[in-house]
């Protein structure tokens, strides 16, 4: 039995071509879920700290007028504005409109700045979340791929041997070999996956929770200050 039949490389490129179809299929789909693994890692630790060093701030005793201005001035200046200082600036800028119109309802002024705050709470979410979906189809959906390539490739190997007089190990080796490389391309895919879409699905659902836990602080804060006038 040829050694260098048996190498990795060489299964590949000798593979049936649906086989060869299937075990690029998982190559694709293996290296995108590593980069959507590698950006949503980088994004949830910047949403964590960001979160942190906002709380920071706001909770120093810091006026939040001019909180506010700096938050927008800086989203102005960069381009763009995420995570809870997006939930702060659409709660304050829609309380400071509502409280400062004429006859201002005070239930009026919380009703709609409470629904402002929802809907960019709505729109982090939606931020954090993202590429989630994909990473939970790979985690499920690659081992079935993988054992499609595999059953394809026993297939082939077993009406090969239908041909064949005297069937050997070293006639049966290579085709079974080569069929069980897309079930272990599937695992390799699978795997990181689930791993990662479980941390971070983890992690989106502890942010949403700090976020919706402020956005109550916040409306309290707020709360105050309209039925003090």
């Amino acid at each position: 039995m040829n050694e260098e039949n048996l190498s990795i490389l060489s299964l590949i490129v000798n593979a049936s071509l649906p086989v060869q179809a299937v075990m690029g299929i998982l190559f694709i789909a293996s290296v995108m879920s590593w980069i959507m693994i590698v950006q949503r890692g980088i994004f949830l630790s910047q949403a964590q700290n960001n979160f942190k060093d906002f709380e920071d701030t706001f909770w120093s005793g810091v006026d939040l007028a001019q909180y506010y201005q700096e938050l927008t001035q800086k989203a102005k200046d960069i381009g763009i504005s995420d995570g809870i200082e997006n939930v702060f600036r659409a709660g304050f800028r829609e309380f400071n409109r509502l409280s400062h119109s004429d006859k201002a309802d005070p239930d009026a002024v919380m009703e709609g700045t409470d629904r402002a705050m929802r809907v960019a709470l709505s729109r982090e979410d939606e931020k954090l979340g993202v590429n989630l979906p994909f990473l939970a189809n790979v985690a499920s959906v690659s081992p079935y791929i993988g054992l499609l390539g595999t059953v394809w490739g026993i297939m082939d190997t077993v009406r090969g041997l239908g041909m064949m007089q005297q069937a050997t190990l070293a006639a049966v080796a290579p085709g079974i070999s080569e069929a069980l490389i897309p079930t272990a391309m599937g695992l390799f895919a699978a795997i990181p996956a689930v791993i990662a879409y479980n941390r971070y699905a983890a992690k989106v659902e502890g942010i949403n929770t700090s976020y919706e836990t402020f956005s109550d602080e916040f409306s309290s804060i707020l709360h105050r200050q309209v039925y003090s006038k």
